[in-house]
């Protein structure tokens, strides 16, 4: 039976043995920034530091990552936070260049901040950020086991953030609904779970045609659209390149719009929590005048990608409108807001994929190949053509903007 796309895209992804819920986790499906290389969490840590200076250094310091997967990324923060940096000495460009010994930027392990406090000086000497950091997964998935204790578990965003609120590719699996213009205006697009066959529903509602007003605007003239069934997907026999299923067909004749809707309230329920800090949004994504004709819904399972069928046995996702996202957090936030590329954003935190100098070589023959190992895994996380091209949305809260990404 049609049902909405967002209502399907809940069940398959969230529901009793949904695709985010059951199994090992999304890392077997797909490459995310955080499974590409250790230099991605080391940024972050950079920003993390960025945003405890800007808080004052503050005696706890939140770090909640919402759509954690199985934990990956705060497992990679642990270990940095406590030393475990497994990047490259600081030696010319590497990189990601890690900040120098005795630096403002360099954590001061826990062990010498203890020893610290029995030193007669009067001067006082706060706790390290190891000491202070509090992490926190938000994920609807049960705990994996063998997790890090330091690393806190549950289903919903906790409130009164202090400190540091990531979503790397969480709002691009926010269920959301679909709509095709037609010559009766915008309706929504129903999906068969089982099938992936799509037929054509009722017209929108006044919120979400108010929505695609303001964000997705309708093309300049009406169009025809079927509304009979396979509206949208067509039966492709297996190829050499592809499995049998449902292909999106492209159309000249309709236009497809993804409701952002349900983002919106949700990034902005993510802001709400924050009571002093920063919310990073990292996602595929889309702005007003450069909308996709035919929307960007679609599938993956085991690296590969695969036709959108919520029937629970790959992921389902779309690219996220994030100008319509960034307006909605910085409506809750009252504070401007920063919208980058990957590239531009990892690059500001010290990524800059650059290769060693040749010299080092000569020098350093075992460091000079650490190095340049760094420089590649950088290389991938900047590329405009692949994860580079992710956007950040940095959204402050009761901070100042420039404190918060400083360059």
């Amino acid at each position: 039976m049609p049902i909405l796309w967002r209502d399907a895209m809940s069940h398959a992804l969230y529901g009793p043995g949904g695709f985010f819920v059951a199994g090992t986790g999304p890392a077997d499906h797909f490459r995310t920034s955080v499974h590409a290389s250790p230099a991605f969490a080391t940024a972050l840590l950079r920003l993390l530091e960025q945003v405890d200076s800007a808080l004052g250094h503050p005696a706890r310091l939140d770090v909640v990552d919402v759509g954690a997967g199985r934990g990956e990324l705060l497992q990679a923060l642990v270990g940095l936070a406590v030393g475990v940096t497994g990047e490259p000495a600081r030696s010319g460009r590497s990189g990601l260049i890690p900040p120098r010994a005795g630096s403002p930027e360099t954590l001061t392990p826990t062990a010498s901040a203890r020893s610290l406090r029995t030193d007669p000086s009067p001067v006082a000497v706060r706790p390290s950020l190891a000491e202070r950091v509090r992490f926190t997964a938000v994920e609807y998935a049960n705990r994996p086991e063998n997790l890090p204790a330091e690393i806190n578990w549950t289903a919903e965003i906790p409130n009164e953030i202090n400190g540091l609120l990531l979503a790397t590719e969480w709002l691009d699996n926010v269920p959301l609904d679909v709509a095709a213009h037609t010559t009766e205006g915008w309706r929504y697009v129903l999906v068969d779970p089982d099938s992936g066959v799509e037929t054509i529903g009722e017209p929108v509602s006044p919120d979400d045609l108010d929505w695609l007003t303001t964000w997705w605007p309708s093309p300049a003239s009406p169009a025809s659209v079927d509304s009979g069934p396979g509206f949208g997907l067509t039966w492709t026999d297996a190829t050499s390149e592809n499995e049998p299923g449902f292909r999106a067909t492209p159309s000249s004749d309709h236009r497809r719009a993804e409701i952002g809707r349900s983002r919106d309230a949700a990034w902005a329920n993510a802001v709400r929590q924050i009571s002093r800090g920063l919310a990073v949004a990292v996602d595929y994504g889309h702005l007003r005048e450069d909308r996709p004709f035919d929307g960007t819904l679609a599938g993956y399972r085991g690296g590969r990608q695969v036709p959108a069928v919520p029937d629970g046995s790959s992921d389902v996702t779309a690219h996220v409108a994030m100008d319509s996202v960034a307006s909605a957090g910085a409506a809750v936030a009252r504070c401007a807001y920063s919208l980058v590329s990957q590239r531009e954003a990892l690059r500001a935190l010290g990524a800059d994929g650059g290769r060693p100098p040749l010299s080092l070589a000569g020098t350093d023959p075992a460091g000079y190949v650490r190095a340049l190992a760094a420089a590649s895994a950088v290389a991938e996380l900047t590329d405009p053509a692949g994860l580079g091209g992710h956007w950040w949305l940095r959204q402050p809260v009761g901070i100042g903007l420039d404190a918060a990404v400083a360059r």
